[in-house]
């Protein structure tokens, strides 16, 4: 294989050998990237609540994703701008700050500090 490295803005061209065969990939490995869908029975797939389903999407903020409501920013009453930070959620050891989506008013704040969110999940209404 020929490859072009550059050191010092001088361009080297290199022929590149491997000096021992590669590896076989591991059964598990390569088992673990042809999974298949598995049918457990008497499992259901999760959904969103009726009230979430029929939700006006002007007036309430979703989560993006999984994770832990670290703080919550926003009261009951409090008017909003875009981009105010309404809770912060933690999720895999990061911070991610969840912010207003619109101008509005908030009507009812639907996580607690310390509780689990799913992505999807309606966090806050607006009136």
């Amino acid at each position: 294989m020929k490859l072009k490295i550059t050191i010092d803005d001088k361009i080297y061209e290199v022929d590149v050998e491997a000096s021992e065969p590669e590896p076989a990939p591991l059964p598990l490995i390569g088992a673990l990237l042809h999974t298949a869908a598995v049918h457990v029975p008497g499992a259901t797939a999760a959904r969103p609540a009726a009230d979430e389903e029929a939700a006006d999407e002007d007036k309430v903020c979703r989560s993006p994703l999984n994770g832990v409501v670290v703080r919550i920013a926003a009261q009951v009453g409090q008017s909003i701008q875009p981009g105010d930070i309404l809770l912060v959620l933690e999720a895999m050891k990061m911070e991610t700050n969840i912010t207003a989506p619109c101008t509005g008013k908030i009507a009812k704040i639907r996580v607690a500090q310390g509780g689990p969110v799913t992505a999807g999940q309606i966090v806050i209404d607006f009136e």
